[in-house]
């Protein structure tokens, strides 16, 4: 038995690292309970992938057969021209271990509150936190609660973090995306990057016969941060008007798609108070160009409830939480930065970069994920993190 045992915990959000916090803290021994502002635990909408270091905290946790049950396992890589449809490389994704997989958030949503559910966690629905103590107090308008330990996961504009640190203001990064989901005949599992002079697109299948894509485009125009503000088709499609044939098709068949800005946001300073700490999003937003948001969040959560479940003071765990998590997340946003630069060179540059991918595809095909390996061998569940 180990220090998490009768703690009491809560957690501010019900999204995937809040969850996964809540799953990792209940099996441990403690008390969880989720507070959650919308009236379901529920997301649509959107895919994602769970790369192999995602995974490996998923299956310590018990989860590896609800995922097999509900993603795809995926094939490759595939870098393409979007201008032209070549095909420029493709990477090997088949000898990852574990799996690495598709997979629609609503599903992993629904998978991590089942889990949470079976494991005796609270979750209260509705609730909106009004105040917030650096000492890991909060009042719901129910009356004033003091836990254990308090975790804000409530994402980018979560309530907790600025409560540990000093405002600070995103900035715009030029860049705005599109999210869609459109139907699509059983097709090669593989997550494809159409890259354009100034955009691109990542398309990857998910399960029911239906492809994710997620476009990105480079314009001075703002536009509003956030996955929820509806925009026309017709906007995605002339972003792509002199691209390839095959995907124009693809986005012809969008009827509905969502747009947000892209902002950069720095790494939290400060990832804890005295009873209390951040996680995922709410700590290091990312931006969506390496595939490691939920991946992120997941890790966060697991090693959090690990650690407190080996310091009986939680001071002790919470700065060793911090020491650890915050060296990793800071190089995968800084590896997310870089991809945003080039999936969307242009000219000379452009050229260069693709005849580049041409040869580590023909004359060193391992070396394009191997470059990732500090990202997907890395081992939350051993016993080093």
């Amino acid at each position: 038995m180990g220090a998490n045992t009768d703690r009491n915990v809560a957690i501010i959000g019900g999204g995937i690292g809040g969850l996964t916090a809540a799953l990792a803290f209940a099996q441990s021994g403690a008390q969880v309970t989720i507070y959650e502002q919308a009236a379901r635990i529920s997301e649509v909408g959107a895919g994602l992938q769970i790369t192999p270091n995602g995974a490996r905290a998923l299956h310590a946790l018990g989860l590896k057969n609800a995922l097999d049950a509900a993603g795809l396992p995926a094939a490759a890589v595939i870098p393409t021209d979007a201008l032209t449809g070549h095909t420029i490389a493709r990477f090997d994704l088949t000898r990852q271990n574990p799996i690495y997989r598709f997979l629609h958030r609503a599903d992993l949503i629904g998978l991590l509150a089942q889990a949470c559910a079976d494991q005796g966690v609270q979750i209260v629905l509705n609730s909106r936190i009004a105040t917030f103590g650096a000492d890991g107090s909060f009042d719901t308008g129910a009356g004033r609660d003091s836990p254990d330990l308090t975790i804000g996961a409530d994402g980018l504009h979560s309530i907790l973090r600025p409560v540990l640190n000093k405002a600070e203001a995103p900035f715009f990064t030029g860049q705005v995306a599109w999210r869609a989901i459109i139907p699509q005949s059983k097709s090669d599992p593989v997550a494809r990057i159409w890259m354009a002079p100034g955009r691109h697109l990542v398309t990857y299948p998910l399960p029911d016969n239906r492809l994710n894509i997620v476009a990105v485009q480079e314009r001075d125009s703002w536009a509003a941060e956030g996955w929820h503000h509806a925009d026309d088709p017709a906007n995605l499609r002339a972003a792509f008007a002199d691209c390839a044939p095959l995907l124009r098709d693809m986005l012809a068949q969008v009827e509905i798609t969502h747009l947000w800005g892209l902002f950069r946001h720095p790494v939290a300073e400060n990832w804890h108070g005295i009873k209390c700490a951040i996680l995922g999003d709410a700590a290091h937003p990312t931006l969506p160009f390496l595939a490691q948001g939920a991946n992120l969040a997941i890790e966060d959560a697991y090693v959090l409830a690990s650690i407190c479940d080996k310091n009986t003071d939680i001071q002790t765990a919470l700065r060793a939480y911090q020491a650890a998590r915050r060296p990793r997340v800071a190089r995968a946003i800084a590896a997310a930065n870089a991809n945003a630069r080039n999936y969307h060179l242009s000219g000379l540059q452009r050229r260069i970069a693709h005849t580049g991918l041409k040869a580590f595809g023909k004359l060193a095909p391992d070396a394009f994920i191997n470059r990732l390996g500090w990202l997907y061998n890395h081992d939350v569940t051993s016993s080093s993190e």
